[in-house]
């Protein structure tokens, strides 16, 4: 049997933290190591487990989500952060994504959809749902090679048809992997299609890539 995908949760509903350590737990690939009332306990688990994943809910007392999201990330203690929560507010997902969070979701997501998003992310996959990366665009810095792309729309139009219509489904939230069936493509050649979007938007983060192709229209 292949690793399961081992997880922390960390919200400060009780009702929550259940119900989606119930949901979890009924997926064979998936296991619930612990979970945390606020950022605190969140960061103790991971110093204690080293998960793979750490679902972080915001705002919580004592120490909130972004503050243990980038304690976690700084220290090394887990695969990566996704960020579920009810708040859409630009700053705080801003932040999250600073703090080093791998993702932001919002908690009305229906469940089979975060647990794939879950596995994408274990892969290595960075998914940010379309209705956040739309709150994003022109917001998110990108950096100084980004802003010098931006600024040279010629080096922005050099993308082939195929490329234009990765990056399509890479803004609405597919994975690699998703992406590769739903082009009748291998996951390596999806994976280095990626890896030329990157390069030619300068960037090596596919959140960024994702802000950057909506904000220029480039599909």
């Amino acid at each position: 049997m292949s690793k399961r995908i081992e997880v922390v949760i960390a919200d400060d509903q009780r009702l929550m933290r259940e119900g989606l350590k119930t949901i979890l737990e009924l997926e064979d690939d998936i296991l619930v190591l612990g979970t945390a009332a606020n950022g605190r306990e969140a960061v103790e688990l991971c110093r204690k487990y080293e998960p793979d994943i750490v679902l972080m809910d915001i705002r919580m007392p004592e120490m909130d989500g972004v503050e243990a999201t980038a304690q976690i990330v700084t220290d090394n203690l887990a695969g990566a952060v996704i960020v579920v929560t009810t708040f859409d507010d630009d700053e705080l997902i801003i932040k999250a994504l600073k703090a080093g969070a791998k993702t932001y979701l919002l908690k009305d997501l229906p469940s089979e959809k975060l647990l794939s998003i879950i596995r994408q992310t274990f892969r290595g996959d960075i998914i940010l749902q379309p209705e956040i990366a739309a709150k994003l665009v022109g917001r998110a810095s990108v950096g100084a090679n980004q802003e010098k792309n931006s600024s040279d729309p010629g080096t922005l139009e050099k993308f082939t048809a195929r490329e234009k219509e990765i990056m399509a489904l890479m803004a609405d939230g597919l994975g690699n992997r998703d992406i590769a069936k739903k082009l009748f493509l291998s996951e390596g050649t999806v994976k280095n299609q990626v890896s030329v979007i990157y390069s030619k938007l300068g960037t090596s983060d596919r959140t960024q890539a994702v802000l950057l192709a909506m904000k220029h229209k480039l599909y």
